[in-house]
């Protein structure tokens, strides 16, 4: 009942405020999306932290505008409005370590919010302008609802709603008030309002329970409004029917946007010279040629008093006559197209030789195997390795194991890489490529990062164990190149894996 009691004398206010001159109110609304930005000691934070993502909602309500004087560019825009804010979580675990399968979360909090913008506007034409400002805001929690899915390896479902959270001060509650700045950019055509908003919260909106964090709300929208009133009596009184800044009764050229220095009339190509004493009102010129500009007949940016070839376009440094282009190696691409100026190429290289990409003396043009070291007598393509040798390592490659979601290597991983580094001690000519590859699960970026982190640690065990760091390579390929289909976790796991590719120097 109270906050009802609160939320009407609000709108009575702005209401009231409507009847004064230079004040008008709208009617607001539009979609945003909501995140909750928290930081807290918690263990594992930093890989649960990528589970959360932002809650889409909308926001309604009223604004005020009342201009600061008759003339002012500067508005006051106060406002009340009902936000959606909270945020979404979602996360899967491994059913090897966990008796859970997957758990989905929601944290749906609606607020109040009172937002006191200054606002400035750009006049772009008699209706139209570009609006941007920014100011404090203050939230009032209304209602909340926290729901959380679980399901089990055996796959069992539960659901456990809490459409009554705590509100207050303390452990575990939403606090009543929430404050922060917000920011708008945006136009007005007429009664329309059509803005972008962001706003940052900058108190802690909830108090942790059994560990020390923050949680501060982030909400970026879009939102459309109209006036729900007639232009202020002050607005009306003051007419400018071309939109220029100049009343009609100062504007000598009412009826044609102009500028305040010719008292209204125009100057289009704003030389100075106001169109109606202007020889050449679209083209920028000299007072002392009557608003013209000085003659370039072939237009170089040579004026024909000091171009040497007055009828043809040239360059400056050559005193308006045209350069031959400059073609230092005589490749038939000339120094400003060539980006091999001094040695002679081609021009489907732009200028340049014909590429040796990997270096092996052979021309990418004649090379089979441009992008790895090989052979002349193959081609320029390496050795192949021995068949059993890459059984041998691919057999060691599927054995290889790390921490559930981590990229530490098992203690049992140590042997089977071993194997690997005696393999390769034995054949010093051999280099090898380290794959990363991860299942389809959980977030695509962190997917990146842990095929990498994963390769890269297998890549270090290997120069611990003294491999040259020259004959190794790690990629993470993420879930980019799986195996199957990903559907059973059967064919998840076999999509975790590293593989090992083998090469001759």
């Amino acid at each position: 009942m109270k906050k009802l009691c609160n939320i009407v004398a609000i709108i009575c206010c702005l209401t009231s405020l409507s009847q004064a001159q230079n004040y008008r109110v709208a009617v607001v609304a539009g979609p945003h999306q909501s995140k909750v930005n928290e930081e807290n000691d918690l263990p594992g934070w930093a890989d649960m932290k990528s589970g959360f993502s932002p809650r889409t909602g909308v926001h309604f309500g009223f604004i005020g505008n009342l201009s600061l004087n008759a003339n002012s560019t500067f508005f006051f825009q106060p406002g009340i409005l009902y936000y959606n804010k909270g945020r979404k979580f979602a996360a899967r675990y491994d059913t090897a370590v966990s008796d859970i399968l997957s758990v989905k979360a929601s944290e749906n909090t609606n607020y109040i919010e009172i937002p006191l913008n200054l606002v400035y506007k750009f006049k772009l034409s008699k209706t139209a302008r570009f609006i941007i400002g920014a100011g404090p805001y203050a939230s009032f929690f209304y209602t909340g609802k926290q729901k959380t899915e679980t399901v089990s390896k055996l796959g069992v479902y539960t659901v456990e709603e809490n459409k009554d959270p705590a509100v207050g001060d303390g452990p575990g509650k939403y606090a009543t008030l929430d404050y922060g700045a917000n920011g708008l950019a945006g136009f007005e055509f007429g009664r329309i309002i059509l803005t972008a908003n962001y706003s940052r919260g900058l108190k802690d909106a909830f108090t942790p329970d059994g560990y020390t964090g923050s949680y501060k709300h982030q909400v970026m929208g879009i939102t459309l409004g109209i006036y729900v009133d007639k232009l202020a009596k002050a607005e009306k009184a003051v007419v400018d029917k071309d939109g220029d800044g100049v009343f009609d009764k100062e504007d000598k050229c009412p009826d044609q946007a102009g500028v305040a220095k010719f008292k209204g009339c125009p100057d289009t190509d704003g030389d100075g010279l106001q169109d109606s004493e202007d020889k050449c009102p679209g083209e920028a010129g000299l007072l002392s040629n009557a608003g013209c500009p000085p003659p370039d007949k072939d237009k170089d940016g040579v004026l024909d008093k000091d171009d040497k070839c007055p009828d043809v376009a040239g360059v400056k440094e050559n005193k308006g006559c045209p350069v031959e282009p400059k073609d230092t190696d005589k490749d038939g691409v000339v120094d400003k197209d060539d980006k091999c100026p001094e040695i002679a190429g081609l021009s489907r290289y732009n200028g340049c030789p014909i590429p040796d990409t990997d270096g092996d003396g052979l021309n990418d043009e004649e090379d089979k195997c441009p992008n790895v070291k090989g052979l002349k007598a193959k081609n320029g393509c390496p050795e192949e390795v021995k068949k059993e040798i890459v059984q041998k390592v691919n057999y060691a490659a599927r054995r290889i194991g790390f921490a559930l979601g981590k990229s530490s290597l098992l203690p049992a991983s140590h042997k089977v890489l071993n194997e690997v580094v005696a393999i390769l001690k034995q054949n010093p000519d051999i280099v090898v490529s380290i794959e990363g590859h991860t299942s389809g699960d959980a977030l695509y970026n962190a997917n990146m990062e842990l095929s990498q982190a994963r390769a890269d640690n297998v890549r270090a065990y290997l120069i611990s164990k003294g491999i040259l760091a020259s004959r190794l390579t790690a990629i993470g390929y993420g879930p980019n190149r799986p195996l199957n289909k990903g559907i059973t976790e059967a064919e998840k796991a076999k999509n975790r894996r590293v593989e090992l590719k083998l090469s001759n120097q």
